[in-house]
């Protein structure tokens, strides 16, 4: 049966812009990495348990990808779906980092969303699996819509793709555990800062490769010096920026022309 890679993505800039609700909105660019990914496919079984296979630290109600399975039954009510995973299991080859601001777990939920859509042929649009994906998560969908660079804005829920050359990365995710809500929390206590609608835009229209050089890692994310507040574990690393919440960090991957 097909296998469906789920990649992963850096921020290159992630800047906050205000608060909704309980939620802070965002202006950011998302850019995918082309060479970190999972590995999702679908396998027979004989239970009819919903069943996730792969290293996973969590309860399976708490996985997103039960999440996205959730909420696309609900959306859908489709009795095709809730016999396809009557009969098969998911397996997941897991190669993302978790808790590692990479978007792992919204990249799975995704691509499963993806997997069901194509596989079980329910005729939804993109618009409407973002849209789905959105009550997942807040990076989902971006994932959905599987743009290689892209701003995402509002609480994650706007996705315009930027059309810029490819880029490859470098990345190096320290042994640090980091919990989204708690980095979020520190910023709103201790740095609330958001920036203006202009600065956004021009942020916006900035290609990647100009942000990495004219702006440090902390001028870049919001959220590092919040992660760095919140984790006395986490250490600076001198050339690298910082993805999402963290814990991981990336630099360009410098080529060598002979």
């Amino acid at each position: 049966m097909s296998r469906y890679n789920a990649f992963a993505k850096v921020n290159i800039f992630l800047k906050i812009t205000g608060k909704r609700g309980d939620y802070h909105t965002i202006s950011s660019r998302f850019v995918r990495v082309n060479t970190l990914y999972d590995t999702l496919w679908f396998e027979d079984k004989e239970n009819s348990e919903f069943e996730i296979k792969g290293d996973f630290n969590c309860p399976i109600k708490d996985n997103t990808i039960y999440k996205a399975y959730s909420v696309l039954l609900e959306a859908t009510q489709s009795d095709k779906l809730i016999a396809w995973m009557q009969t098969h299991t998911l397996c997941v080859e897991k190669r993302i980092p978790s808790f590692a601001g990479l978007g792992g777990g919204s990249s799975d939920a995704a691509t499963f969303l993806h997997m069901c859509n194509d596989i079980l042929a329910l005729g939804l649009t993109n618009e409407t699996l973002a849209k789905v994906g959105s009550k997942v998560g807040a990076d989902v969908p971006f994932f959905v819509y599987g743009y290689p660079s892209a701003n995402v804005s509002g609480i994650g829920e706007i996705v315009e793709p930027f059309t810029e050359p490819s880029l490859e990365f470098e990345i190096d995710t320290p042994n640090v555990e980091i919990s989204t809500p708690a980095v979020y929390q520190y910023y709103h206590q201790h740095l609330y800062a958001p920036i203006s609608e202009d600065e956004a835009h021009r942020l916006e229209e900035t290609a990647s490769v100009e942000i990495l050089k004219s702006m440090s890692p902390k001028e870049a994310n919001d959220l590092y010096p919040s992660a760095l507040g919140c984790y006395s574990a986490l250490h600076e690393q001198e050339g690298w920026f910082f993805s999402g919440s963290g814990s991981s960090f990336f630099r360009l991957k410098e080529h060598t022309h002979g």
